[in-house]
């Protein structure tokens, strides 16, 4: 795909994103850096896709009545800092800066709150489904940026169910955790070569 030149970070914003506003997110604690991204899998109802109905979800503006399994999340308030769709395209409902509600109770390296200090980034995708390339392409991508802006975060890839195991199972076992990385390493690699 490309040499960064898709996404960019800027005042915590990524360019290249669609920016949908979701009104959960509170305050990073003071002097907090990012230092984590976490990745997770969403699907509503469980693995059917498109619909619209994640960016319902996160912005609190999903009919509840509209599916019965919408009726056990009925009145929860989360978010995450970006949503991959299945087609490749790119939402942000959190600006970086702010703390989304993607992690819930969590711990990485014996540091507890996960929210405080990461990126959330959803991949519309079940833990029963493998994800499409193109979700893969463009995490890569965004990864990478990510990691430009907030270089704390290099080495610190995580998911949902690292930080928070028994309690989670997402990204699952359909994410291909090596694949990401070499195409990552690959981004890596090549935008070095440019410079």
């Amino acid at each position: 795909m490309s040499d960064l030149t898709k996404f960019q970070v800027i005042d915590g914003e990524l360019i290249g994103a669609r920016q949908i506003a979701s009104p959960n997110f509170n305050q990073r604690p003071e002097n907090t850096e990012i230092q984590l991204v976490v990745i997770h899998n969403i699907s509503l109802p469980p693995s059917q896709f498109g619909g619209g109905y994640i960016e319902q979800f996160f912005q609190n503006r999903l009919d509840w009545s509209e599916h019965p399994y919408f009726r056990t999340i009925e009145g929860m308030q989360v978010s995450a800092h970006l949503l991959i769709l299945r087609t490749g395209e790119v939402l942000q409902f959190v600006n970086f800066k702010n703390r989304a509600w993607h992690a819930g109770r969590s711990s990485y390296l014996a540091k507890v709150e996960c929210n405080d200090y990461s990126i959330g980034i959803e991949l519309e995708g079940s833990d029963d489904t493998d994800f499409e390339d193109v979700q893969y392409q463009v995490l890569s991508e965004v990864v990478a940026t990510l990691q430009l802006a907030y270089p704390k975060i290099e080495q610190h890839l995580a998911g949902h169910s690292d930080i928070a195991p028994g309690r989670k199972t997402d990204p699952g076992p359909h994410f291909d955790w090596q694949y990401f990385r070499e195409l990552l390493m690959n981004i890596k690699k090549r935008n070095s070569d440019m410079n």
